[in-house]
């Protein structure tokens, strides 16, 4: 449960606190002081979404603090939003994603707030709430695993069945690519040999020029070969009187060698460079028809023959399409009969929780002084038998007067009946669930008298379930209250400054009677509030005592 809230710089609440007891916990004010700005700072600490207009005109950030206490465990939770719109949230100190403190806080709290009674207004949240009365999330999740399973196969089946022009368009251009590749002979690495080619082709003039020169100075008269022989044979004949001239000449003696050696090559490449005519045409022809191909196919020869083998197997899966469209077929009839069964268990227990809950709503709203309703839960069948939640769309209907036929909620509730009905499917699903405190944001909209009462007492019998913390109007809630808190208001200095203030005894009868008579409190409706306090105290004594879970009750 929620023991201990901190507030500061959210809206008109510069700093405030409240430290929560178990049972019913109920918070009063003035219409504008800021009650329901007390219950946005919880969702906010719960990892509710948020906005920089939440953090107070002039302040750099606002910042909500909560300890859940569970017996011995202690759960801290923080968050703050900065004027910029960012912010950050931390547990038990650690930080954390707003997400998974999403996801934390659905465990620990369950906010109901002003707007949720119009839930029942829209009729695909209906059976999400039947669902989830009978326990059904875990073979609802299977079935859909099975239902997205058919679908699937469905999808697959009607890529499969193409009508036959377009299935004819397709094989005529997978066999038009076959064809073109295949025609081209691609063998990989041959652009870039190509290219080399050409470059030499374009440039063979001047390569042949080059290599004339060259041999010219190596083997003509006078020319390299022929110098270097001349200064060998000088040496050779002066060694006999100096031993480094000997050396020497074979030193020349083995130049002469190379460069004969040289000139050999020279005329080799001379005679491979004498290109067949019209070789350089050939090569631009067979290189501008491979770069074309690449454009269409892919950049590499790899990526062109990948292109060759994926057209041939998608040639190959249009030919045969009818084959396995009629295999994906018997499959998908398969399916559709295990997605059926599985919609037919659940439209069975759905049925029979609906009668259970049929019950427990009528006896819950006799008790929220509506004796002649009647509520019903209808089912219809989806276009097409299936869906994704089943074969099943429900609706709630009710009837609030006797002798009148149940209809449609949405056509038939009025504000008051709204609030009440969204009361009783809270107090009977969060007898089923593991959250262990709740809060209602005015849940007494459009209601008065002897409703009010019936009202009062039902959040009475639920805090001794849960934790309850409510925001009201009526003095028939505050008077049910364990812990009551006012929300006042006030301006200094130009400045509006909320506060939350735990009342004692005297202040309780004070806060009762100014919802009873607003400003006109006298001697009467100060006996009044008493009165009405002792008659709630006895109320709640006869009922049993708040019980808190423990942590190993989950």
């Amino acid at each position: 449960m929620l023991t201990s809230l901190h507030i500061e710089n959210v809206a008109v609440i510069e700093e405030t606190g409240a430290r929560f007891l178990p049972g019913l916990n109920v918070l009063t004010g003035e219409t504008g002081a800021g009650k329901s700005i007390v219950i946005d700072a919880i969702g906010a600490v719960l990892g509710r979404r948020t906005s920089r207009e939440l953090v107070r005109s002039g302040a750099e950030a606002a910042q909500v603090d909560a300890v859940f206490e569970t017996g011995k465990k202690k759960t801290e939770i923080s968050r703050r939003i900065t004027a910029d719109g960012r912010g950050s949230c931390r547990l038990d100190g650690q930080p954390i994603a707003v997400s998974r403190l999403r996801e934390l806080g659905e465990n620990l709290l369950d906010i109901h707030g002003q707007n949720d009674g119009r839930q029942l207004l829209d009729e695909s949240s209906h059976l999400e709430s039947l669902d989830h009365y009978a326990g059904l999330e875990e073979e609802k999740t299977a079935y859909r695993t099975a239902y997205r399973a058919w679908q699937e196969t469905l999808r697959r089946v009607r890529e499969l069945r193409l009508d036959e022009d377009e299935k004819q368009r397709r094989m005529e251009m997978l066999a038009f690519r076959i064809s073109e590749l295949e025609k081209a002979e691609i063998r990989p690495g041959e652009m870039r040999e190509l290219e080399e080619r050409r470059e030499l082709l374009k440039n063979a003039v001047h390569i042949v020029d080059a290599i004339r020169e060259a041999d010219d100075a190596l083997m003509d008269t006078d020319g390299a070969v022929d110098k270097l022989g001349e200064a060998e044979s000088a040496l050779r004949h002066a060694a006999r009187w100096s031993e480094d001239l000997g050396k020497l000449a074979e030193a020349l003696g083995e130049l002469r060698f190379a460069a004969e050696d040289a000139a050999e090559r020279l005329r080799d490449q001379r005679a491979e460079i004498d290109f067949p005519p019209g070789e350089l045409e050939r090569v631009e022809a067979r290189l501008d028809r491979l770069k074309r191909l690449s454009r269409r196919y892919g950049p590499s020869e790899e990526e062109m023959l990948q292109s060759l083998e994926t057209a041939r197997l998608d040639l190959e899966a249009v030919e045969s399409s009818d084959e396995d469209a009629e295999r994906l077929e018997r499959r998908a009839g398969q399916q559709r009969k295990e997605a059926e069964a599985m919609a037919a268990a659940l439209s069975q227990k759905r049925r029979k929780a609906a009668e259970q809950l049929k019950t427990e709503v009528e006896t819950q709203l006799r008790e929220l002084s509506m004796p002649g309703v009647r509520f019903e839960v209808s089912f219809e069948e989806p276009e097409g038998g299936l869906d994704s939640n089943g074969c099943d769309e429900v609706a709630f209907l009710m009837s609030a007067n006797a002798g009148e036929a149940p209809g449609r909620i949405s056509r038939i509730a009025s504000g008051g009946e709204l609030s009440r009905i969204m009361l009783a499917l809270k107090n009977i699903l969060a007898a089923g669930d593991d959250v262990e405190a709740m809060v209602f944001d005015e849940i007494d909209t459009g209601v008065s008298g002897v409703a009010a009462q019936r009202v009062a007492e039902s959040l009475g019998r639920l805090s001794r379930r849960k934790q309850v913390i409510c925001v009201t109007h009526l003095p028939q809630i505050a008077a049910m209250a364990d812990a009551q808190f006012v929300v006042r208001k006030s301006e200094t200095g130009g400045r509006t400054y909320t506060m939350v203030e735990r009342l004692d005894r005297e202040g309780r009868v004070r806060e009762l009677a100014r919802l009873t008579g607003g400003e006109n409190i006298t001697r009467n409706t100060l006996l009044a509030a008493e009165e009405q306090i002792s008659a709630a105290e006895a109320y709640k004594a006869a009922l049993p005592a708040f019980q808190e879970k423990q942590p190993n009750d989950r």
